[in-house]
């Protein structure tokens, strides 16, 4: 028996090394002042739990505010990406602002984390 192990041990570990691991978080990908994202998210109608959450134009503090989500408001997400630091944001589309307002938000910001879909960029 021992024998039997010595030979498949080997083996087995040859090809969980061949096998590429899963990444379970995209790499940082943030996005850039006045980038806009595909529609990647079929979830639609979600609203936030910050009351006057700020739809910036990229995904970053330091990128300017394109409107506005309240807690009432009615979010068509799109995708997520990551910043530098970790936190996520999702590309969503205000569809109680008039006209639809376009931003991302921070994922804390949001009642159910936000989109599950990476932007892919």
């Amino acid at each position: 028996m021992k024998r039997r192990l010595a030979a498949i041990l080997p083996a087995v570990a040859m090809a969980a090394l061949a096998v590429p691991m899963a990444t379970s978080t995209p790499a940082v990908a943030a996005a850039a002042c006045g980038k806009t994202a595909p529609d990647k998210d079929g979830g639609a109608w979600n609203a936030n739990k910050a009351n006057g959450a700020n739809m910036r134009s990229g995904s970053s503090t330091g990128c300017g505010i394109n409107g506005i989500a309240y807690s009432s408001s009615k979010l068509d997400y799109h995708c997520y990406t990551r910043d530098a630091a970790g936190a996520t944001w999702t590309y969503v589309r205000n569809d109680s602002a008039s006209p639809d307002t376009f931003g991302w938000i921070r994922d804390d910001l949001l009642s159910d984390g936000g989109s599950l879909e990476w932007c892919g960029f």
